[in-house]
Formats: C-alpha cells, structure tokens, sequence
C-alpha cells in the first residue's frame, strides 16, 4: 500500500466570461491528491495524509476520495477551510496557478499529530506545496526522516513560485529531502527553476551521491529519461494531442510508483538495483499514463486497463 502525503484541495477553471461575470469550473486538486487517486486507478491500494475540511469543499473531497478508492484513514479533519485554485490555461493548455487562503486545511498537519504507519504501507510520497509551506512541511520532513530506513520514500517538489516565491526556499527543501528520498521526480522546467544551468545528468548525479536510489526527469514533449547509480536511459515521449498538461506530472508520479509496485521494486534497493531494461519499461509505462491524461481536460488521470496489460516481464 502507498502514503500519499500532502495537498487536497481544488482547482477552479475559468471556463465562460460573461458582461456579469464568469462560470466557474471547480475539480478536486492537489498534486499529492492527485496522485493517490492516480495510483487507485491504476489498481494500488493508496491512504491519503493531509488535512480534510469540514467545509462543502472538503466534504466533497472526502467522497471524491471515496468513490475513487482512496482512503482516508490518515486524513485529519480540520476546521480550517480548503485552498482553492485559479487555473489559467495559456494557448497550448499549459497551466499557471493562483492559490487563496494561508491558514487553509491542507496545512494543518504538524509534527506533533504525525500518525504512526501500520505495516502494510511500503511506500510514502510526498512533495508539491506541502514541503515548503509550516507546519506542514517540518511534519513530512519528520515522517521522511522516521521511515527512510524501513520503507520507500519518493519525493516530487513540484514548485509552485505562486504559493512559495522564494526559490531558496524550495532549494532548502529539496535539500533536506533528497538524501532522504529512495525516489525523486522533477520536471526539467522545475530543474530549470532551482538550478539554472545544471544539466539533468549533473543533477541526476549529484542525488545519486547524497543517497537516492532512482532520479526520473520528465521533459514534456521531449520525454523523460531516469537514472540508477547503475545506469542511466532516456525514453522519447508518446505522441498525443494535447487538450492540456493539468495533472500530467502527476499522472507520470503515478504510473512510475505503479510501475515499480508490479514489478515488485517498492524497496531501497529494489529501486536502486533496476537494470536498463526494466527502467525502461516503467518510464515508458508513466509517460503513456500521463499522455493520456494530456488528451483530456483537467487531471483526468487513466484506470489500469488503458494502460498496457504488464509493464515488464519478471
């Protein structure tokens, strides 16, 4: 079973102007969201580990979760109202975000109310606004910390300059978590972002030394390429039309955990041991989930039986 830990809350798209106004389409959102229902759909048993409102929002996150097959047994519930989320869309459906509210519910978690796991969970992920924005963040770096040694960690900073602008900031997260992390996914314009000039093959293997045992870069059009201290592959990108790229990351997240969980790989050294092949069949496997969910609009994330029957044989 995966951990999935931190933001639930709501994207909200403009979808008519109007003389007296606009309509508004609301979904549920959140990258750590997003990938826990990711991976249900893709046949894996997945908690979510966030904070859940008692607001209308947050009641419908909660069956939202439900309907999906997502539990909630690690979700607190908090009076604290949900983020919600402006998504703008520009000509070629690539999305910016406009976050409200500061004391929202996403953001209730704290070191103090960590929960203890039960034995079934193998892997925990986490990343996105949650390990950047107090209190939230010191708790999952704790939790990293408590379970790096007896369960896989994975790890997505996902970066949001909107909610968090100082890149220092999420320089220092990524820090703290990256030699804690068995897995760690960045996007190339987010490598771009923090370190300007360092080539995904620097970066890959400056992880690689501080202790992580995968490092994946997904490049949008340009594909996505991964390396294990063993070696390293590149996988070109599966040709789609593109509606947007809402979720399209997460849905990457979702499909490489999945992959590795049917390949029986959701361990250190499970991770860290993939042979060419076999890495190569789970980023492949990933960047058909998240081609598919480039074809639909918002994070519509694909069930198992879209995706191809197995993703490597044993």
């Amino acid at each position: 079973m995966f951990l999935i830990c931190g933001e639930a809350l709501f994207d909200v798209f403009v979808t008519e102007e109007r003389a007296d106004g606009v309509a508004l389409d609301a979904r549920p959102g959140g990258s750590p969201f997003n990938v826990a229902f990711g991976l249900a759909r893709l046949g894996q048993r997945a908690e979510l580990l966030t904070g859940l409102s008692t607001d209308t929002f947050g009641g419908y996150l909660r069956g939202f979760m439900a309907r999906e097959g997502v539990g909630a047994a690690y979700a607190m519930t908090t009076p604290k109202p949900t983020t919600l989320v402006v998504v703008a869309l520009d000509a070629n459906g690539v999305p910016t975000y406009s976050f409200s509210g500061t004391d929202t519910a996403d953001r209730a978690l704290t070191p103090d109310t960590l929960p203890p796991l039960a034995p079934d969970i193998r892997a925990v992920h986490m990343g996105s606004i949650a390990t950047v924005l107090e209190p939230v963040a010191s708790a999952l770096k704790a939790l990293a910390r408590r379970e790096s040694g007896a369960r896989l960690i994975s790890y997505d900073p996902n970066v949001r300059p909107t909610v968090e602008p100082s890149l220092a900031v999420w320089r220092q997260s990524l820090a703290d978590l990256v030699g804690l992390a068995h897995v760690v996914k960045i996007s190339r314009e987010d490598l771009d972002l923090l370190y300007p000039g360092l080539s995904p093959a620097d970066a890959a293997a400056r992880w690689l030394a501080a202790g992580t045992g995968l490092v994946v870069v997904t490049d949008g059009g340009n594909g996505v390429a991964g390396w294990t201290r063993a070696g390293s592959v590149t996988c070109p990108p599966h040709p789609v039309t593109v509606v947007d790229t809402v979720g399209a990351g997460d849905s990457f997240q979702a499909g490489l955990l999945a992959a590795l969980a049917e390949m029986d790989r959701l361990w250190p050294a499970g991770v860290a041991g993939l042979d060419a092949p076999a890495l190569e069949a789970a980023l492949t496997f990933a960047g058909r989930a998240a081609a598919l969910t480039c074809s639909r609009r918002g994070a519509d994330l694909p069930r198992r039986d879209a995706l191809p029957e197995t993703v490597v044989s044993a």
